[in-house]
């Protein structure tokens, strides 16, 4: 298993080509397996120090048409510390975009519950961390992720415009152009 570390740097490497797919407007289909790959959203917030906008894909899940994401690396992860710095967000989801509230849920009454379903829908994440949701019990599930900060985001108003997914689906078409060309120019050139 890895160490704490090297999952942080894997993830940061991973997370910018997740985040790059949600560009290019393939957000839905990083969600088509969520039981192997996860549930996976994007998160916009604002940088504590420097005030610029950061983007950080992450595992969420929907409980009771709530939705809910842990910050697996607990408070050394910047993103996390972001949002207490700042708790208005942006959330970019399979089914929408939107602008809301990120709540720490880590004293909810039901944490180990919600938490749970959190690790659930992350898919290989989850077991690439070590955490087994489905046969732990709650005694060892709750050791193990005593370090993680549960979050609640309240979603408040539906996103348009530029800046959110998809804001590079305009390749596609490019590429097909390009592509299509090349094959033209190379049959006529035989």
């Amino acid at each position: 298993m890895m160490n704490e570390e090297q999952l942080r740097q894997g993830f940061k490497y991973l997370n910018r080509f997740m985040l790059l797919l949600w560009r290019l407007g393939l957000g839905r289909w990083l969600n088509g397996w969520p039981s192997v790959g996860g549930r996976i959203m994007v998160i916009t917030h604002t940088g504590r120090r420097s005030g610029l906008r950061r983007q950080t894909p992450v595992n969420y899940a929907l409980v009771d048409g709530e939705i809910y994401c842990t910050a697996g690396f607990g408070r050394l992860s910047d993103w996390y510390r972001n949002i207490q710095a700042n708790p208005q967000v942006e959330v970019w989801l399979p089914d929408g975009w939107w602008a809301g509230t990120a709540v720490d849920a880590s004293d909810d009454a039901r944490r180990l519950f919600l938490l749970r379903q959190v690790i659930i829908a992350s898919g290989f994440a989850g077991r690439l961390a070590g955490i087994d949701p489905y046969h732990m019990s709650d005694a060892e599930f709750a050791d193990v992720t005593d370090h993680y900060c549960l979050l609640q985001i309240r979603r408040e108003a539906a996103c348009t415009g530029p800046g959110g997914p998809g804001e590079l689906a305009w390749v596609w078409p490019l590429l097909v152009m390009i592509g299509l060309l090349l094959l033209i120019w190379q049959r006529r050139k035989r």
